[in-house]
């Protein structure tokens, strides 16, 4: 067993399966245990340790952990010293960034962020909300919630900070957004110290490319065909390949095969016109992984 080893910080809560459901398409195996808070993990110079995301840059930057996985929001927030590996496009819901967003109720005279002066705002991101107001010379009471913050306005509150992907809640509790205060994306983030160590840094470098890279396959497939040398250039004209196809000989100089990545949803109305444009032999494969 390898003497060296990576502390990798995995998101629990809300991230985790989607967390899990990537490091599978990039290769690595993360078994979560009932109970446990050290999930398993394919590679014995891995070892992971579940932590909420917002707590993840602090143990990041005091080097309790080497790397992980958490919200650009939550960087900002504990205002952490790491470095940024890579931007993870990934969540629960959706492919958008995450909203933090001021919101009140839906009679709330509240307009604009100077309305808010002297008011009470609730929210989990307290250090963020106030930099935030004090860059807008606005003074107001801002206190941290536990949870369950769309609740709160009007009676324990004039106004909330939260996060938001679809704004369904928000609008399920008869609140409206007056303005965004940031956007925040899944983020890898590593200890400068840890980053600094060549065999953790080249450790790192490799798991993120292949997080990337089962990133980058995510509603991609791979078409393969035959085509006559004469039908080519008819087909090649409907392909909206990532880069350029791959054109090669076949036995027969008359023929020859094409392969090229394209967006799985086009699949469907780009076969028909590959066939009527001379195409033949078209086979559609999935991708796990694509690396430029």
């Amino acid at each position: 067993m390898s003497e060296q080893v990576l502390k990798l910080g995995i998101p629990a809560g809300s991230l985790q399966e989607a967390t899990g459901e990537l490091f599978r398409k990039a290769g690595y195996k993360i078994t979560y245990v009932s109970r446990s808070y050290y999930p398993a993990i394919d590679d014995p110079e891995i070892h992971g340790t579940l932590i909420r995301p917002q707590e993840m840059p602090r143990y990041v930057q005091d080097g309790s952990l080497d790397c992980g996985l958490t919200g650009y929001d939550w960087v900002m927030e504990n205002d952490a010293k790491v470095v940024e590996l890579a931007e993870l496009v990934f969540s629960k819901v959706s492919k958008r960034p995450v909203r933090w967003v001021l919101a009140v109720p839906n009679d709330s005279p509240v307009k604009t962020v100077k309305d808010l002066q002297g008011k009470r705002i609730a929210t989990e991101v307290v250090n963020l909300t106030r930099r935030w107001l004090a860059a807008h010379g606005v003074t107001a009471q801002v206190e941290f919630s536990w949870g369950a913050t769309e609740v709160k306005p009007p009676r324990l509150a004039d106004a909330i900070v939260e996060v938001t992907e679809t704004g369904s809640s928000l609008r399920a509790n008869n609140l409206r957004i007056v303005t965004d205060l940031l956007q925040s994306t899944t983020r890898f983030i590593a200890n400068e110290r840890a980053y600094a160590d060549p065999w953790k840094r080249q450790k790192m470098d490799d798991l993120v490319l292949m997080l990337q890279g089962a990133m980058a396959a995510e509603g991609k497939v791979g078409l393969m065909m035959n085509v006559r040398q004469a039908d080519l250039a008819a087909v090649l004209a409907l392909l909206p390949a990532l880069q350029k196809p791959t054109i090669s000989s076949l036995s027969d100089p008359e023929w020859v095969a094409v392969n090229t990545i394209i967006d799985e949803s086009v699949v469907r109305h780009i076969v028909p016109q590959l066939k009527q444009a001379g195409a033949r032999g078209i086979v559609e494969y999935p991708l796990s992984k694509i690396n430029d």
